[in-house]
């Protein structure tokens, strides 16, 4: 791992561990392939059940449902490593951990947690998270159209789902709709429910290695029992969602270190007017930013970690991370293709599809605008999103 400050230093040995044999199966198993399954707008699927024996899929829930039981910190190592080979590979595992199996972990029966959990940690189950409607963007309350009425020990769910990744792959989906008193609840909908359709998004130029869906609900009927008990109103999806902005914070610095080793070794190998690039006063400049960006989103993630295990964790220290890592790692894929020049639009090289994968990390999950509106609502009290 790029490591100016000596990180590893206050990770603890399992972390360390955990983070190495992340970082040894994915080069092995994904590193050599993915610009070709990006190319041809490809999910590695085969490998799924391998993230699940990795213990990649809700890695920080408890052992008793079949998850590794890792610390937060050792969740987010693995968010870095896998988003160090691709965004797509961490969005898979960000909604399978955070989207899907911690809304059941959360807010799930006692019964819901057994039947769906174990499987879902293994990989032997796929689920999708359905709360972003085609109108709603930043506002998923306001103008969530998905309704749920309920009719004898079933609910009845229609409505319209959009970006959601894994949905055409799903096995189960994490529905969010409003019932007859405009309550927002989620449901487990499994997706061979009669009146589910899922049809994948296509011609994407970002997240090409990465499975998006619209989710369609017509008259889809599902039983009481998976109705998520503990969820009422739009905390819980929210609350969802801080737990995936949490393995982005960490994901993204994956990605900032990908583009900044390439451009570095390009700069070193590459000469123009008898000197290599990397002796050029502007190409250090922009590698030392660089650097100097990892470093710092770095040490706030390992920071916020801690705070996460410690259960002192607040959400808009979450947004404050997801803001600015995101941007930091966005703003070095551009740097990464400058340096490179021509060589940097083709994918013999990984900045171009860093950068185009990182300009949806930009938006989802909450905008950049959107966590800074969250955070300066924390520092004044003063509510600017409504």
């Amino acid at each position: 791992m790029l490591d100016f400050y000596h990180l590893s230093e206050l990770l603890t040995e399992e972390e360390r561990q955990i983070q190495a044999a992340a970082r040894r199966f994915l080069e092995a198993e994904a590193l050599p392939h993915i610009r070709d399954w990006w190319e041809a707008g490809t999910f590695p699927q085969h490998l799924v059940e391998a993230f699940g024996a990795m213990g990649f899929l809700g890695a920080n829930l408890p052992e008793d449902y079949g998850a590794a039981g890792v610390s937060n910190v050792a969740y987010g190592l693995i968010m870095y490593e896998l988003e160090r080979i691709d965004s797509g590979l961490r969005s898979f595992a960000s909604v399978q951990g955070a989207l899907v199996m911690y809304p059941i972990f959360a807010y799930g029966s006692e019964e819901q947690k057994r039947r769906f959990l174990p499987q879902l940690a293994k990989g032997s189950m796929i689920g999708a998270f359905g709360l972003t409607e085609p109108d709603g963007g930043s506002d998923p309350s306001g103008n969530m159209k998905t309704r749920a009425v309920k009719k004898g020990d079933h609910y009845v769910l229609n409505g319209t789902k959009m970006w959601i990744t894994n949905g055409t792959i799903a096995d189960i989906a994490i529905v969010w709709a409003k019932d007859e008193d405009g309550e927002v609840r989620g449901f487990i909908v499994p997706t061979d429910t009669p009146g589910f359709s899922a049809p994948e998004v296509k011609h994407k130029m970002s997240l090409r290695a990465s499975v998006t869906s619209e989710l369609v609900l017509e008259d889809v009927r599902v039983p009481a029992e998976l109705m998520l008990p503990g969820a009422k109103g739009l905390k819980a999806p929210l609350a969802c969602l801080t737990q995936a902005r949490y393995g982005i914070a960490w994901g993204v610095l994956g990605a900032l270190e990908a583009v900044y080793e390439e451009a570095r070794a390009f700069a070193e190998s590459r000469t123009t007017f008898g000197k290599p690039l990397a002796a050029r006063q502007l190409v250090q400049e922009k590698l030392a930013w660089m650097v100097a960006e990892h470093t710092k989103g770095l040490l706030l993630a390992w920071r916020l970690g801690r705070l996460k295990d410690a259960g002192q964790l607040h959400h808009a220290q979450v947004s404050l991370a997801k803001r600015d890592n995101t941007y930091a790692a966005l703003q070095a894929a551009r740097t990464a293709r400058d340096i490179l020049g021509a060589s940097g639009i083709t994918l013999e090289y990984h900045a171009i599809r860093h950068m185009l994968n990182l300009e949806t990390v930009y938006t989802y999950e909450g905008t950049h605008d959107i966590h800074t509106l969250i955070l300066g609502r924390t520092l004044t009290g003063h509510n600017a999103l409504a």
